[in-house]
């Protein structure tokens, strides 16, 4: 294995300023998030609160259920239906 000296590396006047535009356009960026995240969720409060004083009290599960989209099914039949004819 050949071995070099190590090469050298300079920070310029130009290279410090581009990284700090960057960073300070990374930063607004992520505030800019926060912000539209923090009304976000003080909307979706807003109306969880409206929903509880609201005179239709629904469960856990169904609050669950309409968050993430979820629309069970009722199960067709009875024990019937999973023993063929046969009943018990």
């Amino acid at each position: 294995m050949l071995r070099r000296k190590p090469t050298r590396l300079e920070l310029k006047l130009d290279d410090i300023e581009e990284f700090e535009s960057v960073r300070k356009d990374l930063e607004s960026r992520k505030k800019q998030r926060e912000e539209a995240e923090a009304a976000a969720v003080g909307e979706e409060a807003a109306a969880a609160a409206a929903l509880a004083l609201g005179s239709e009290h629904k469960s856990r599960e169904q609050l669950i259920s309409d968050r993430i989209g979820y629309k069970p099914q009722p199960k067709a039949g009875g024990r019937a239906a999973h023993f063929g004819t046969f009943e018990f």
